[in-house]
């Protein structure tokens, strides 16, 4: 199953460019206003709280987008990606934005080799990072591993629920098609296109990615010793997963337009490493 990376990245590298050149991304806000913050870590300033003078790192980072606005923020913050294309990116950005934001090049599952252990009091995870992984259980010692004792987790995703949905369906039914729960084998696709417009369809097309159910997630934090402190479920989500089907709500958000109340869309958890000193 080892070739999933080599497929993933290869896949990723040529994404990198396109999206940083995307007018979706709009990568020169960062530049032209230094209070600009992602709509992603915008959205959950109310769940996020106060961050200012934590170190924190970014897990699956991309081109740096939410990493440096956690950082204008206060965080003193860490990119991680296996992405190099990605992370020429976050760099370039991080330096038209005048933000000092190392980007470490790895596999989230190296992590705590690359970036070491317990060093960090803040872990983030943002939208659509932990499909990419096979093994949540895994990913939950990493994040384990990286925080210090009171160190805290925080991530938004899409929600499994709508992972599991058939996205190209045209008769606005919402059929569930693939897994909900984690499965050892990959959904294997092909698509020669990405979330933002392009002129020109991807050469490295073929992705391999896995579903994560959101009691699984829950389970493997709790297995490492985390402890729960919010989970919130969302009616929208940053993206269309349904063109034609979703209705633009402003902030960079989409909600289904027909009975949004149907679908979790998202969700944002966040938990915490216990400090024993604290525990009585």
């Amino acid at each position: 199953m080892d070739d999933y990376r080599e497929i993933n990245k290869a896949n990723w590298d040529e994404r990198a460019p396109l999206h940083a050149a995307s007018a979706e991304y709009g990568l020169a806000r960062f530049a032209d206003d230094p209070e600009f913050i992602s709509d992603v870590v915008r959205f959950d300033l109310p769940r996020l709280g106060e961050v200012a003078g934590l170190r924190g790192v970014h897990l699956q980072c991309h081109i740096g987008t939410d990493t440096i606005s956690l950082s204008r923020l206060g965080a003193s913050m860490t990119g991680l990606d296996f992405s190099p294309v990605a992370l020429a990116e976050a760099r370039r950005l991080a330096e038209s934005a005048g933000a000092e934001v190392p980007f470490v090049e790895g596999d989230v599952y190296d992590a705590p080799a690359l970036l070491g252990r317990e060093g960090f009091d803040l872990v983030f995870t943002g939208v659509g990072a932990i499909g990419w992984l096979p093994d949540i259980r895994r990913w939950a010692g990493v994040v384990a591993a990286l925080l210090r004792p009171g160190g805290r987790l925080f991530i938004r995703e899409g929600h499994p629920m709508l992972w599991a949905l058939d996205d190209v369906r045209t008769d606005g039914l919402l059929a569930v098609e693939y897994p909900y729960f984690e499965r050892a084998e990959p959904l294997v696709w092909t698509d020669d296109g990405t979330y933002v417009t392009v002129d020109k369809p991807l050469v490295n097309s073929t992705t391999h990615e896995w579903n994560h159910g959101l009691g699984e997630i829950i389970t493997a934090l709790l297995g490492e010793g985390l402890v729960l402190t919010g989970l919130t479920e969302h009616d929208s989500l940053p993206w269309q997963p349904f063109p034609g089907q979703m209705t633009d709500i402003g902030g960079g958000e989409w909600r289904l337009t027909d009975r949004p109340w149907r679908l979790p869309h998202s969700y944002t958890l966040t938990a915490v490493k216990p400090n024993p000193r604290e525990v009585r």
